[in-house]
């Protein structure tokens, strides 16, 4: 058994916590640092919040495994590279990896500038928009669906299969299970469509390029290359977004830092590092332990579900210095943003990418923007979408 103390008092899903969760995040390091979470999300599941703690979870998969069934996306088969630990997930990341790197994504820069430019023109001259709506969405999606090798004129089908996984409007946890399934399926039927096509017409798209990779000399299977799919349709389609509209929504409360982008452009890739930090878009990540271990004095049984908590790992005053402050001059910022260890984010690079360029290119045509009047954000759980961020300038 699981010995930890339950402490149903702390939760995180009230919306005022959803909005602002830094106390609470506080409040949890100090007074619970191992514990179950109140709400019915957190169930079962022992949650870790000290930078420390978080980290060695993420440093030890063969303690802390990316097992599958840490958590619940619709999918019947591992996804690599994420849900197979070491050593079979070394060998897909050697194969993955460059096909990720820095200069690679560099090369789609440019096609990217072009699609942020054409969405911020829809919007720029008419003085308002819904941000989430009219440019976090329509942006990473449009880009990621082209670079991925899916249509883009079924973009609004494919976010509403990637909203049925993350966020089904279920009203119990059986529910949510029964809607994510159903979802799951639907998402392999649109990947292995394509992937076979693909196998038969090779494009300039990322499948194409999967369908000829290799690990160990050997080609990829038909079902790893749906797999990595699955996994990039669920993460490229919505963590993008949510950070976009974490940035903006801080910008737009906060207009000496808006200000500063505005005039300094050269600081935004500072910035958008130290508002990953600070707003940790995606705030946990799972695992599920591999065998029976401890975490500050708590033993913790093995099969059980562990919720990283890396909002407060964050901005855990243990390891950084003012962490509830925001400065884009901060000198060491080692966020925990991209998860750590050997399962650190595939597609970082274009995440950074995609956020510099989408604040370039929107603080060069609106620089001066503000929450309309009003407004109280709604920010979902876990991947912290902002769907009423209503701005004007």
């Amino acid at each position: 058994m699981t010995d930890t103390k339950t402490n149903a008092q702390y939760s995180l899903e009230p919306p005022e916590i959803a909005r602002n969760p830094h106390g609470a995040y506080r409040e949890i390091r100090d007074n619970a640092p191992v514990t179950e979470l109140g709400g019915r999300s957190h169930t079962g599941t022992v949650t870790l919040s000290r930078h420390e703690d978080v980290m060695r979870a993420f440093q030890a998969p063969e303690v802390f495994s990316s097992d599958p069934g840490a958590v619940d996306i619709g999918n019947t088969r591992p996804l690599v590279p994420l849900q197979i630990d070491p050593p079979h997930h070394r060998k897909h990341r050697k194969a993955l990896d460059p096909l990720f790197a820095p200069k690679q994504m560099a090369k789609h820069e440019p096609r990217v500038r072009e699609l942020i430019r054409e969405i911020i023109d829809r919007v720029a001259d008419r003085g308002h928009c819904n941000f989430h709506h009219e440019i976090a969405e329509p942006m990473p999606s449009t880009i990621f669906l082209e670079l991925l090798g899916l249509p883009t004129s079924r973009v609004e089908e494919f976010l509403s299969l990637k909203d049925g996984i993350i966020r089904p409007p279920a009203r119990s946890l059986e529910e949510r299970r029964e809607m994510v399934n159903a979802t799951g399926q639907k998402i392999y039927a649109v990947l292995e469509e394509v992937v076979e096509t693909r196998m038969a017409d090779r494009q300039d798209d990322f499948l194409s390029t999967l369908v000829d990779a290799e690990v160990d000399g050997q080609p990829l299977s038909r079902d790893d290359v749906v797999d990595i799919g699955y996994l990039f349709f669920i993460a490229g389609l919505d963590t993008v977004s949510a950070s976009l509209e974490c940035m903006v929504a801080f910008l737009a409360q906060n207009p000496v830092h808006r200000q500063r982008l505005a005039d300094e452009p050269e600081m935004i890739p500072h910035a958008v590092e130290e508002m990953l930090r600070y707003e940790s878009p995606v705030a946990s990540a799972a695992r599920i332990t591999a065998v029976d271990t401890e975490v500050n004095g708590c033993p913790i049984s093995a099969g059980t579900r562990i919720h990283l908590l890396v909002g407060s790992a964050n901005t855990d005053e243990r390891a950084w210095d003012h962490p509830d402050e925001v400065d884009f001059d901060r000198e060491s910022n080692r966020h925990i943003a991209f998860g750590a260890g050997v399962h650190r984010c595939l597609g970082s690079h274009l995440a950074r990418m995609e956020l510099r360029v989408a604040l370039e290119e929107w603080h060069a045509r609106v620089p001066h923007y503000r929450l309309a009047d009003g407004v109280e954000l709604r920010f979902s759980q876990g991947i912290r979408q902002i769907d009423n961020l209503e701005l004007v300038w």
